[in-house]
């Protein structure tokens, strides 16, 4: 039986970590084409970060509650949903609502939990997976041979991108805050680690790479970055932003390079996009990505997993910038 009611993590009208705690509503009620799952775990993304500050307002129509990805088991099915049963364990995308009891979302932004996984891990796959295959994969057009350079490697979005680029034939650059956050990406496969706090990454990447420089740069950081990832990038190649940690303005920038290296500066949000093109990456995440989980050639690396009365000092650890992969909630 679905009780009518629910427990979430409220964010009252924003603020910081200390604003999160337990609130009592409504269980969602589902479309057609919905699933409602009942969470085990949830993912801490840094989206939840900036809604729960004020900064980042959920897209019209999705749940105010944080929560963009979960693990769980389907509860009720939308009349139209015919690819998954009551019962069933999947990981998932959600349009918000991921701290709660239950979450709604599109039956097609759904995945089953891979072989071999439990729900923390699975929980810590949709968020990072879509965002990196979308950018990397669709945007960027990776191909194999390429440099990449990807920023805050030892991040969840970070340590995701690193095994995708390398399992798809890249060389792989990233950078780092310290050394054991080096050590965790080279664990992954990166082939050139910079800590940039020792280092500037710039003068360094010019070194080894050469005049041969950088294909594709994944950069969530933006500010003073912007100007210095175009100095890296070589012809035709891709600057992809997909967030600005730093500021997304630059004073005097010099769009020259851009035009005489005919570079392609880009960019893209997850949650705006529409339930096709979702439906579209989740599909070839199945394809493409879940036999390498199943097999073991890409790993989900979960940091720590909190309960969902820590939630607070969850956020505290993603802003203080300690993790290395995922930071999850779990209900049990």
């Amino acid at each position: 039986m679905i009780p009518m009611t629910m427990r979430y993590i409220s964010h009252g009208d924003g603020g910081g970590p200390e604003v999160l705690g337990f609130a009592e509503g409504p269980v969602p009620a589902i479309g057609p084409r919905d699933v409602l799952i009942q969470v085990h775990v949830a993912g801490v993304n840094r989206p939840d970060l900036l809604q729960r500050s004020g900064q980042y307002p959920p897209p019209p129509g999705a749940s105010p509650i944080l929560g963009l990805e979960v693990a769980g088991r389907v509860a009720a099915l939308g009349e139209e949903v015919t690819a998954w049963k009551v019962g069933d364990q999947v990981c998932a995308l959600t349009p918000g609502g991921g701290y709660a009891e239950f979450c709604r979302t599109d039956a097609s932004h759904c995945l089953p939990v891979p072989r071999g996984f439990n729900l923390a891990a699975a929980a810590a796959i949709p968020e990072n997976f879509f965002t990196v295959w979308a950018n990397l994969m669709i945007r960027g057009r990776l191909q194999a041979g390429e440099n990449v350079l990807i920023h805050g490697g030892s991040s969840g979005i970070g340590y995701t991108a690193v095994q995708v680029a390398k399992h798809f034939g890249a060389i792989v650059f990233t950078t780092v805050g310290n050394e054991q956050k080096a050590t965790f990406c080279l664990g992954l496969g990166a082939d050139h680690v910079i800590n940039y706090r020792t280092h500037d990454f710039v003068a360094e990447i010019k070194r080894i790479a050469g005049a041969r420089r950088i294909d594709i740069i994944l950069d969530m950081v933006g500010g003073a970055y912007i100007e210095k990832n175009i100095d890296l990038l070589t012809f035709e190649g891709r600057l992809i932003q997909i967030a600005f940690l730093q500021g997304s303005t630059v004073s005097d920038f010099d769009f020259m390079p851009i035009m005489v290296r005919r570079l392609t500066v880009t960019g893209s949000t997850l949650r705006p996009r529409s339930v096709e093109e979702k439906a579209s990456i989740a599909q070839a995440l199945r394809e493409r990505i879940w036999p390498l989980l199943e097999s073991g050639q890409i790993k989900i690396v979960v940091h720590k997993i909190f309960r969902f009365s820590e939630v607070a000092e969850a956020h505290r650890m993603m802003e203080r910038g300690e993790h290395s992969g995922k930071i999850v909630l779990s209900l049990e």
